[in-house]
């Protein structure tokens, strides 16, 4: 994960109609009363999902972190 932050991965995003997603992008931990329009978040040519949340604008924004664990 470290090497991921520190290649300095841009983070880009666009807005997509919920009728016109990507394939592949999975809705499945979005809420089922999620507006019409979504954001695709891109992390360089790592990771594309749907997200409702904040970003950074390159993975080196990150910084440090202690991952404590995970939940969705």
């Amino acid at each position: 994960m470290v090497r991921l932050i520190e290649e300095d991965m841009p983070v880009t995003y666009e807005v997509v109609d919920r009728d016109h997603i990507p394939e592949g992008i999975d809705l499945t931990r979005l809420p089922e009363d999620v507006s019409k329009m979504l954001r695709i978040v891109r992390i360089g040519d790592y990771d594309i999902c749907p997200c409702l949340g904040k970003h950074v604008k390159s993975t080196a924004q990150i910084g440090k972190f202690e991952l404590l664990g995970t939940n969705y």
